[in-house]
C-alpha cells in the first residue's frame, strides 16, 4: 500500500490458519513465522485500518483427528481441543504484537478470563474504533463449527468490509493445482459458483455468512511480502469471492 493511499477498506476481519504459526511441513509455533505475519499488521493497523483476526488451530491440534466413534476421545471433546489450541495461537500472536508496539486484545467465545477477554461484540467493535487488534479465538464457542465459518460469523458481527482469508496459495483453483498443471486459478467468482463448484475456498456455511452480508472474501499467499495490504487497499490479487465478480479465471 503507497505511503499516501487510503485503505479501501475500513474494517477487515484476517482469517489466519493455523498453519500460518508454524513452518511448512511442521506443527507447533515458530515465532519467527509469527514475527513475519506481524509485521504485514504493524503496516496494516498504521494506515488506520480496524483490525479483528481470528485464528486456525490445525498446528497444534484439528477436532477431525479423533472424528472416528471409535476413538477414546469422541468427537466433541475433540473440538473443544482443536479451540482451545486457537487460544494458544491467539496469545502468540498477541505478543509478537505488542512486541512491535501494536496494542491488541484476545477475546474468546470460550470463557478463560485469567488469559482473555469473553467475545462481546459491542466491546470487540469499541477496541476497533480505538485503533486496537482484536484476536478472536477460541472459534465459536461451540463444537463441529470450524474457524472458517467463526471468521465468517465474525465478520457479520462486527459489520467487517472485507474478510481476508491468508493462505499459502495465490488463489482459488478450479482443480488442486499440485495434481493438474492446467488447474485455472479464479481472479473473480462469484458465492454461488463457489458453491455449485464445491471450491475449498471456505466451507459452505462460511460462504453462505458472507453472501448473505454480501462481505466479500479474498484469498491470497501471505507469504507475499505486501498482499495483505495490497489487498486492503483495493489492489486486484488472489481470488476475490462476491456477489457481482467482473471476471472469471487466469
Amino acid at each position: 500500500m503507497p505511503e499516501n493511499q487510503t485503505p479501501t477498506y475500513r474494517r477487515v476481519l484476517l482469517k489466519l490458519s493455523g498453519e500460518s504459526f508454524a513452518r511448512p511441513g511442521e506443527g507447533g509455533i515458530n515465532m519467527s513465522e509469527v514475527a513475519a505475519i506481524c509485521e504485514q499488521i504493524k503496516t496494516v493497523v498504521a494506515k488506520g485500518v480496524e483490525l479483528a483476526i481470528v485464528c486456525g488451530g490445525g498446528n497444534i491440534l484439528r477436532g477431525k483427528q479423533f472424528s472416528s466413534r471409535s476413538e477414546a476421545i469422541v468427537p466433541a471433546t475433540a473440538h473443544y481441543m482443536g479451540m482451545l489450541a486457537t487460544v494458544i495461537n491467539g496469545l502468540a500472536l498477541q505478543d509478537a504484537l505488542e512486541k512491535l508496539g501494536v496494542p491488541t486484545r484476545v477475546q474468546s467465545a470460550i470463557r478463560m478470563e485469567g488469559v482473555a477477554e469473553p467475545f462481546i461484540r459491542r466491546r470487540c467493535i469499541r477496541h476497533l474504533e480505538k485503533g486496537r487488534v482484536v484476536i478472536l479465538a477460541g472459534g465459536t464457542g461451540s463444537p463441529f463449527v470450524t474457524t472458517d465459518t467463526a471468521a465468517a460469523l465474525r465478520s457479520r458481527e462486527i459489520d467487517a468490509d472485507l474478510l481476508v482469508k491468508a493462505t499459502r496459495v495465490d488463489g482459488v483453483y478450479s482443480e488442486d493445482p499440485l495434481k493438474n498443471p492446467h488447474a485455472v486459478r479464479y481472479g473473480e467468482i462469484s458465492y454461488n459458483d463457489v458453491l455449485r463448484q464445491n471450491l475449498q475456498v471456505m466451507d459452505a456455511q462460511a460462504i453462505h455468512h458472507c453472501m448473505e452480508q454480501d462481505i466479500p472474501i479474498v484469498v491470497l499467499n501471505y507469504q507475499k511480502l505486501g498482499n495483505i495490504e495490497r489487498a486492503i487497499a483495493g489492489e486486484r490479487l488472489g481470488t476475490r469471492v462476491s456477489s457481482s465478480p467482473t471476471s472469471t479465471g487466469d
